[in-house]
Order: structure tokens, then sequence, then C-alpha cells
């Protein structure tokens, strides 16, 4: 039987080589414990300091239903991390042969976190954030049967995230009233979905205090400068190779990308 370490170097070298699998290596776990322990023997292999935040996702209901969490984590590495240029089109990277996805959401960077219990509350996590953006989570695995694995095989793999882009400052009393937070999804020029961070259930500070719950039940904790990617507001969209896909805030700012295979 493939060990939660084999599977974590398998996946951890398929990205390192950008090389596509046509399979996830090895057996797809069954449950929660045996997916994070995968994922977290692919964090031993590239070091804790190299965390620069961390994705949530959302389960789906029939899943999680089963699994008792409506939502999962992934680490997102520094060198996985971009700004958003002012003007133009931001590099969004795929894997050819394997998946990727485009989620508009919100970023919150934490300031103090307490060594004690993490938040039980959103409102206990809002002190935890000093600064928020409008951003990007390219998500993406070289493993091409991904998406239909769901949660279970997105966990193992640093939660299905290619990386972080990361647009424009937003107040942070804009997340207070997540009504506020309206985003539009165009992909091509195409208008794919409309919403607002209210969607998320409980809103973005709800995913905080999920992600920070999360972490440390997995053996680490969130860390000050760190950022948390509270989910995808206007839903998973796939993508391929050439398009242009737009995460657009209104008054708050456009982040613009063009996918590209590396």
């Amino acid at each position: 039987m493939t060990t939660a370490k084999e599977i974590a170097a398998r996946l951890a070298a398929a990205r390192r080589t950008r090389t596509a699998l046509a399979d996830f290596p090895g057996a797809v776990p069954v449950t929660l414990e045996e997916a994070y322990a995968i994922q977290r023997a692919g964090i031993a292999l590239r070091g804790e300091a190299a965390i620069a935040g961390w994705k949530v996702g959302r389960i789906p209901p029939d899943m999680a239903a089963r699994l008792g969490e409506d939502r999962f984590i992934g680490p997102v590495y520094r060198d996985d991390v971009v700004r958003a240029p002012a003007r133009g089109e931001a590099v969004f990277a795929l894997f050819g042969g394997g998946s990727a996805a485009f989620e508009a959401e919100v970023a919150v960077t934490l300031g103090e976190v307490p060594d004690d219990t993490p938040p039980a509350t959103p409102e206990q996590a809002r002190a935890w954030v000093v600064a928020a953006h409008i951003a990007v989570e390219v998500a993406g695995s070289p493993v091409a049967t991904l998406p239909a694995l769901k949660a279970l095989g997105s966990i193992p793999d640093q939660g299905n995230n290619n990386g972080q882009i990361i647009g424009a400052r937003l107040p942070l009393d804009a997340l207070d009233d997540p009504d506020t937070l309206s985003c539009t999804t165009r992909i091509d020029g195409v208008e794919i979905a409309r919403a607002a961070a209210s969607a998320l259930p409980g809103g973005p500070m709800a995913a905080l205090a999920f992600a920070a719950r999360r972490v440390a039940a997995i053996g680490m904790r969130l860390r000050a400068g760190q950022f948390v990617s509270t989910g995808a507001i206007t839903g998973v969209h796939a993508v391929r190779a050439g398009q242009r896909c737009e995460a657009d805030f209104g008054r708050w700012g456009t982040i613009t990308c063009r996918a590209t295979c590396s």
C-alpha cells in the first residue's frame, strides 16, 4: 500500500517538474484524517517556513454531511504568490495536462496571532485581521482527474492550490458587511457568475475562523503576516490555456489574468 509520504512525494515531484498525472498517485483518501496526513507530509517536504498563507475551499453538501466539515484548507507557498499589476494582466499558471480553475476571493492578512485557542466565532477571527485584499486563487493540480475527486483529492495536493494573485486593498470595514463585497467573474469577456462575499456561509470571517481551527487540528498554527484566502465567492470555474479571466469587484478594483501553461 502506498503511504502518505510516498503519495506526497509523488505529488510534490509532479508539481516541481510540471509533469501531468493522469490519475491520483495512490489510493484516494476516504477520510479527512487520511487526506490531511498526505497534505502534512507534503508540507514537511517544503518546510513550514515556506508557507505564505492558506486557502479555504468548500466541501460539497453530500460529502460534508459524511465528513462532518463543510470546508477544507491547503497551504499557499511564498514562491506561488504574486501581486496583480495596476495595469495589464497577471499570469494564471496552468499545469499542462493537469486541472485548473479560477476563483475570485477575498484574502485577509493576519496581525498578532494569539498562542491560545483558535477563534470560535467570526467576530473573534475578525480581531486578527490587519489588512484585506481582493484576490484570485490560482486553483490547480498536475492531477487531471482532481476535480472529480472533490475535497478528498484536493486536500492532499496542497488543497488544489497553484498560487495566489493579490489585488487592490480593501477597507477593513468592508469585511463587516460582506454584502458590499460583490464580484463578477468573466472568462473571455463573458459573464460567468456574480455574487457577494455573503454567499460564503457565515461570510469571509467564518472561513478565517475555520482555517485557524483546521490548521491547529493538523498540528500547526496561523502566523502573523500570513494571509488566508477565504473561499470562492462566485464559484469554481475551470479554465484552459489562453483564456482571459477577470474578477471584477466594482469600486474595489479588478484582477485580470491570462491563463498560460508552464
